[in-house]
């Protein structure tokens, strides 16, 4: 099931989910990988592209394995997943408005010089 206020309820905590310097890092080079990854699929899929399709999938898949090493880095850990659909509808939001509206509200810059130097 999809959170009722998803948009609402993932911003209302991400800063504090979001302070490891080396995780934010990581979101710089997950989140467009993803992006990139979902546009490929999408036009493989329109044109019937078995190439385009596999990388597109390989790209969605690389950036939910590495956004998931960087979130290990975090003392606060994301709320666990209820089920596929949660996982899903979390994920492309984080990735298309969440991570984005982030980054353009100026707190991704102030969480990386908040953050003390990885170890």
């Amino acid at each position: 099931m999809i959170r009722p206020n998803l948009l609402a309820w993932q911003w209302d905590d991400y800063a504090a989910k979001h302070r490891d310097r080396v995780n934010l890092l990581v979101h710089l080079v997950a989140v467009p990988l993803f992006q990139a990854g979902t546009l490929l699929l999408l036009v493989g899929a329109g044109t019937r592209s078995a190439l385009g399709i596999g990388i597109g999938l390989g790209c969605l898949a690389a950036g939910v394995l590495i956004e998931g090493r960087g979130h290990a880095r975090e003392r606060e850990a994301p709320a666990p997943f209820d089920g596929p659909i949660d996982f899903a509808s979390r994920f492309v939001v984080e990735q298309w408005i969440t991570f984005p509206r982030f980054v353009l509200s100026g707190a991704w810059r102030r969480n990386f010089r908040a953050a003390a130097p990885p170890r």
